[in-house]
């Protein structure tokens, strides 16, 4: 588990950038010099507007919104965190305002840790997009159609194996990482054949996480 918490590590502190990756990779190193540069956090709410400011004028510097338009025709789904809809036959496109999160550096370290571990479902985050003046993450994801009923016994016993302890319901913890993964219910693993697909995760970073 230790080698698994050394490569997290790796990939949400480092600075590197892959070709598959570049864009997410980039908006996270910003958006982590900038909680470095804010100092202490008093009023979350104030930071993250002030933060939504910052990453406006960023993404606008780096050519980092999205700028093909999202048409309603295409919507598929909605819960309380994005929108769904169709990007091509493979694809789904997902808008995400990142409201489970404090802060953006939150939403795209979460992103990271989904890519990490469900390489099958990573997302590709293509830029941001103003929509009615509010800012919106966009990022692609493999469609998964499942062809059964997601057995969360099962998805429970999985996440133990490798570590995570169920706290309640649908919510887990790895103790030994220092990561919280929360809301798996059955709309965010989908079965096909006996395999579990994790197409929408919301991953917490500890202060155990940032510990060697």
């Amino acid at each position: 588990m230790k080698n698994v918490k050394d490569e997290l590590q790796n990939i949400v502190f480092g600075d590197e950038q892959t070709s598959s990756d570049s864009r997410l990779k980039k908006a996270q190193n910003f958006l982590r010099g900038y909680a470095e540069a804010s100092g202490p956090i008093e009023k979350q709410q104030r930071f993250k507007d002030k933060e939504t400011a910052a990453v406006i004028s960023f993404a606008t510097k780096e050519n980092l919104f999205y700028t093909t338009s999202i048409l309603p025709k295409d919507f598929i789904s909605e819960g309380a965190e994005q929108k769904v809809y169709r990007f091509d036959d493979a694809h789904v496109l997902k808008t995400n305002q990142g409201v489970f999160y404090e802060s953006w550096l939150d939403y795209f370290n979460s992103l990271l840790v989904h890519n990490f571990f469900f390489p099958t479902t990573a997302y590709t985050f293509l830029g941001f997009q103003l929509i009615e003046d509010e800012l919106y993450s966009v990022v692609k994801q493999e469609f998964i159609i499942s062809n059964e009923n997601t057995d969360l016994e099962a998805v429970k016993e999985f996440l133990e194996y490798n570590g995570f302890r169920n706290k309640r319901n649908n919510d887990y913890f790895n103790p030994d990482i220092g990561l919280i993964f929360e809301d798996l219910h059955d709309e965010n693993v989908l079965s096909y054949d006996g395999i579990f697909y994790f197409v929408d995760t919301i991953f917490y970073l500890t202060q155990t996480f940032y510990t060697k």
